[in-house]
């Protein structure tokens, strides 16, 4: 099943209504582009699951020993810059970021950009659409991401202010600079 998108140009939600959305329609996931089109996404399947699931946990095992930041999973809404709401499949922020926002900027969908996000292509994912998204993380302020594409066994880096670089098949993959020390060890996700 693929995403859905509507075009709301002629209802125009504001920030709480969506948030209201997504909270009474918990089994769905929502985003919203930057023209205000609402993107309905289906639940994953097992093996999708089971892989966002391992970057997660790999992801926040680092972070539990670093304690830079903050970590989230793909059910966690981000207001971008730009005005659009996105939810990657993992999230990271520097914890100095966390501490800034208010207790019910924390509480809601996050008003910022994180500064690194892995998106992981299902089998129903538009190529396409997720570079497109992964382009959009990079232009509101994202400085490391990762677009795996299980499919291929590619992995697209997108670095700030960088070309894509296109990894085949790796190993692992480096948090360089952003998430120091850090390797995503990739034999569970392929």
């Amino acid at each position: 099943m693929n995403a859905i998108t509507i075009n709301l140009n002629s209802i125009k939600m504001t920030d709480e209504q969506f948030y209201e959305l997504c909270q009474n329609n918990r089994d769905l996931r929502f985003e919203r582009n930057v023209q205000g089109e609402l993107i309905i996404m289906p639940p994953t399947g097992g093996g999708t699951g089971k892989r966002n699931f391992d970057l997660n946990l790999q992801l926040g095992k680092w972070n539990e020993q670093k304690q830079l930041g903050i970590c989230f999973d793909s059910s966690t809404g981000f207001k971008l810059p730009n005005g659009a709401d996105r939810s990657p499949d993992v999230a990271w922020i520097p914890v100095n970021k966390w501490n800034n926002l208010t207790q019910e900027q924390q509480e809601k969908f996050l008003p910022l950009c994180p500064d690194f996000v892995i998106e992981l292509r299902s089998p129903s994912d538009d190529l396409k659409t997720l570079q497109e998204k992964m382009q959009e993380y990079l232009d509101n302020g994202t400085r490391l991401g990762w677009l795996i594409n299980r499919k291929n066994r590619q992995v697209e880096v997108y670095r700030q202010g960088q070309v894509k670089e296109i990894l085949n098949n790796p190993d692992s993959l480096s948090g360089e600079d952003v998430l120091t020390d850090f390797s995503l060890k990739l034999e569970s996700i392929w």
